[in-house]
Formats: structure tokens, sequence, C-alpha cells
């Protein structure tokens, strides 16, 4: 399983209203450059090329639940999946989570996958970032 990662700026959106994990829009992209903690907004992030079935900006990961439970909240999204088609999709290393919802900051960053090595999906071939029904994204304590 990929490696989780925060982006710092997180903590401080969510402090300062910037997310509304339930019903803003979130989606997933792909880099094959490192992801940094510091990074803020999905522009400091150099995506992979669009095309063959990888379109710009990502996939939406949709919401499946946010659960407060005894003060603890749960995000589930749905798992994204990318397919090539008409050709090839990467490399690419990291699938970035951001925020495409709010307009100030624009596409702020939530956290990123480290899948460990470069990865190329060949055509008719798809990749799957799959995230954890059971345990959430992340949990808020």
């Amino acid at each position: 399983m990929a490696d989780y990662n925060k982006f710092y700026s997180f903590v401080l959106d969510l402090a300062t209203q910037v997310h509304n994990l339930n019903s803003d829009t979130l989606k997933i992209m792909l880099t094959n450059t490192a992801p940094v903690a510091t990074n803020t907004i999905a522009a400091n992030i150099t995506e992979i090329s669009a095309g063959n079935g990888y379109t710009a900006g990502g996939s939406v990961a949709a919401f499946v639940s946010g659960n407060d439970t005894s003060g603890t909240y749960k995000l589930v999204l749905s798992p994204v999946t990318f397919t090539a088609s008409g050709g090839s999709i990467g490399p690419f290393r990291y699938a970035v989570l951001y925020n495409d919802t709010p307009t100030s900051p624009a596409d702020p960053l939530i956290a990123w996958w480290d899948y460990g090595t470069a990865l190329t999906l060949t055509n008719g071939n798809s990749f799957t970032v799959k995230l954890d029904p059971t345990n959430g994204i992340f949990t808020l304590v």
C-alpha cells in the first residue's frame, strides 16, 4: 500500500473553513515529481500531461461518508481509477488529493500517496488509487 502524506497547509485550511469535506469536490491528480509537504495549492504540483485517458486536473474522488463518531471524524472517498486509452499514461509515482471547490485559495492541497516507484499505464491498463473504505482517508480526533 502507498504511503499517505499530509500537506501542512491542510491543517490551517481546516481551521479557517477553506474545506467542507462533506460537500466540496475532491480530486486526485497524478504526478511524477515528488510533492513537498509545504506545497499549498494544486498549481504547486507538476502534473503529468493530459491525454490517453488522463484528464488535466485528475479525477473526482466521490464522497462516500464523513462520519463523526464520539468526537472522531472519518472521511471516506470512493477509489479513483485511471485507464489508459489510445496510448500510455505516465510515468507517475504520486497521487495527489486536493479540493477543487474553493477559489481562495484555489485548489488547496490535502494529501498525497507515494507509490515508491514510477508507474506507466500502457494502452488498456488501469490503475486504482485505493482509498480505505474502513479507516477512511484520515481521521480527525
